[in-house]
């Protein structure tokens, strides 16, 4: 059975990683320091992201979804696994992504990816944050040829 203290803190880290895709999809990426660890490792390369810390996946994630590129942009968690341990945890949640791409020649295309966030958090001062995150690629549906996913 588990205590009081660990359900409230799997409630805490769930809330923590949906507070994640929100600011994502609202391209907030600068309210980020309020979801990562100041020394968070955060590493996108499953989809040919960028790998580094917060500051340089905020500046990553600025840059690449911008909206003239991504009108729009939808990161749907769900089968969010989550292991307490004292001060720090970790985690798998699944993520569900359909995002809306401006073409070059004109128009857009919806596409889909399917992933895995494979997780650590660590409990601060602040309440719980990502500590480390990487994707790891389920699959792809119906990406623009020229992005080699």
């Amino acid at each position: 059975m588990l205590s009081h203290q660990e359900l409230s803190d799997r409630l805490e880290i769930q809330d923590l990683v949906f507070h994640y895709a929100d600011l994502i999809d609202r391209r907030s990426f600068d309210d980020l320091r309020e979801v990562f660890t100041e020394d968070a490792h955060i590493d996108y390369s499953a989809f040919g992201g960028s790998v580094g810390g917060r500051e340089e996946t905020i500046a990553f994630l600025q840059a690449a979804l911008g909206a003239e590129l991504f009108p729009n942009t939808q990161h749907l968690n769900a089968n969010v696994q989550v292991k307490v341990d004292g001060d720090t945890a970790s985690g798998r949640v699944m993520c569900f992504n359909p995002m809306q791409m401006a073409l070059p020649e004109g128009g857009s295309q919806v596409f889909f990816l399917g992933l895995w966030y494979v997780d650590e958090y660590r409990r601060t001062p602040r309440g719980w944050r990502i500590s480390r995150r990487e994707e790891v690629k389920s699959w792809v549906f119906n990406t623009p040829g020229f992005m080699n996913l």
